[in-house]
């Protein structure tokens, strides 16, 4: 089973991009060397990637390859009860998607308005725990303070001297912030305001107005663009306890009051569509706040009786090698496992199976299990 190029001059633009590029990925909005987790920032290696998948995207159209995808699901599905279906047919199909809030896995799945407020309701008292919202924040701005170190580790500009000390003061008034740490005999005791140190003491609005700060030092950063969206993201959720108290020096059971009115007014306040509301139930979930990026889309394939249904996306590699198989494989697990999340938590009607494809030029066919999720791997060859 050899997929084929129906153009004789794409095939080869293809495989020079492929070896440009190898063991290169677009993850979390940023491009990632592979092999040792750096960053790379140059224009020209964003082009021929964007290049690449297009060009990918176009071939996996082809009626080749839609033949050939065709028997291959067919002789895995064999002996199991799903039909196969043929998938990434359609140009919408083929599409790359960021998925980055509720808002689009809902539509995607044709959730009715009345089943995103179930979803909503569902998952606010979760994701908007004091422990989650903390943990979320500690995680972009760690993220963030550690692409910096790597980028500016030699020399760095005044903004990202300052971005940094903004960084570093944002951490210590979290590291304040929460009672996570229950055997700490220093929160177990009674406090009283005339103890308090008055350091100890402030609100949110202290986090937002940093926040606020540390973007106007750093929007101007290419290599940061991505962890500075983020930062502006929380913003909304920082906005609605920005008058929430945070002190250290306050007893165990009004520690837990401030702790539960930052849930209360996040779980009222955070819609359906926010993405500060979708990036907490990513810390929730995965334990990670990273957008996750689809290279095809794919769509929802219906089964026998409209009673099984099956999520199919694709993810385009530079590299057949284990490591960037592996790579690709926990990208598309972690957005199939997302839809499905939706799909249950919104009680939508029907078994939804999950399938995941990944292309690569020259890859030899094969198919991995991953959480209990399918995987074809597909490789790229000319028409011979």
């Amino acid at each position: 089973m050899k997929f084929c190029l129906l153009s004789g001059k794409a095939f080869p633009t293809i495989t020079k991009l492929t070896h440009q590029l190898k063991n290169v990925d677009l993850i979390d909005g940023k491009l990632v060397n592979i092999n040792d987790d750096s960053i790379v920032i140059d224009d020209r290696i964003a082009d021929k990637m964007h290049t690449l998948k297009s060009l990918v995207s176009v071939f996996i159209g082809s009626p080749w390859v839609q033949q050939n995808l065709k028997e291959n699901v067919e002789a895995i599905s064999a002996n199991t009860k799903f039909k196969p279906v043929v998938s990434f047919s359609k140009l919408r199909e083929r599409e790359p998607m960021i998925v980055n809030s509720l808002t689009k896995i809902s539509n995607f799945l044709s959730v009715s308005a009345q089943q995103r407020k179930l979803v909503r309701s569902a998952i606010c008292p979760q994701v908007t725990q004091h422990r989650i919202w903390t943990g979320a924040l500690e995680e972009i701005l760690n993220g963030l303070k550690s692409v910096m170190d790597s980028l500016y580790c030699e020399s760095s500009g005044k903004g990202s001297n300052m971005g940094q000390q903004i960084i570093s003061s944002c951490l210590k008034f979290l590291a304040h912030t929460g009672i996570s740490d229950h055997e700490c005999t220093s929160w177990m005791q009674l406090g009283s305001h005339k103890s308090v140190n008055p350091q100890s003491s402030g609100t949110w609005e202290e986090v937002l107005e940093m926040f606020n700060d540390l973007i106007r030092c750093l929007e101007s950063e290419k290599g940061l663009l991505y962890h500075v969206a983020k930062i502006e993201v929380m913003k909304e959720g920082l906005s609605q306890i920005k008058d929430v108290l945070v002190d250290k020096g306050i007893g165990y059971k009004e520690a837990r009051h401030q702790e539960s009115l930052v849930q209360k007014k996040l779980s009222k306040t955070l819609g359906h569509s926010s993405r500060c509301l979708f990036t907490l139930l990513l810390y929730y979930l995965y334990g990670h706040v990273r957008d996750i990026e689809v290279d095809l889309c794919g769509g929802i394939y219906g089964g026998e009786g409209g009673a099984r249904f099956c999520l199919c996306m694709g993810r385009i590699l530079t590299s057949d090698e284990e490591k960037m198989v592996k790579s690709g494989v926990k990208q598309l697990d972690r957005a199939l496992g997302l839809f499905k999340f939706i799909w249950e938590t919104a009680g939508m009607q029907g078994v939804l199976e999950l399938q995941g494809h990944l292309w690569c030029v020259g890859a030899k066919d094969r198919t991995l299990t991953h959480r209990g999720t399918l995987f074809f791997v597909h490789g790229i060859f000319d028409k011979k």
